[in-house]
């Protein structure tokens, strides 16, 4: 486990992201979708890491707002970045995925990502 010498909120979702990605491998068939959540916006990503490629990837400023059944504002956001990248997948042959939450909660526009994929027919 890495050492801290200084103790944050980002260096213990760090510390938290490394215990997570020992049990978590993504392959060509069932790559890793990973979650990343900066106060601004969000970004998704499909990795393989055998090849140690990025397959797809969805960010929020460069998806354009829409409404959506139940949720505002950067939930919102979240839910359109997942259904994207789902498309994105779809293209590719893609159905299956790892869910990677990149040490933040299960919860709000992490989740949203999560629910958005699996709406574009993702299978988590």
């Amino acid at each position: 486990m890495r050492r801290l010498f200084k103790i944050n909120k980002n260096n213990l979702r760090q510390v938290r992201h490394a215990r997570v990605r020992t049990h978590l491998k993504g392959t060509a068939e069932c790559p890793r979708l990973s979650v990343f959540r900066s106060l601004r916006g969000i970004v998704a990503q499909l990795v393989d890491d055998n090849s140690g490629k990025t397959i797809c990837s969805a960010k929020s400023s460069a998806i354009k707002s829409e409404p959506v059944e139940g949720k505002t504002g950067k939930v919102a956001q979240s839910f359109l970045v997942g259904k994207q990248l789902a498309t994105e997948a779809k293209a590719k042959n893609i159905t299956t995925v790892v869910f990677d939450r990149g040490g933040y909660k299960f919860h709000g526009r992490v989740a949203a990502v999560a629910e958005g994929a699996q709406a574009g027919g993702l299978k988590l």
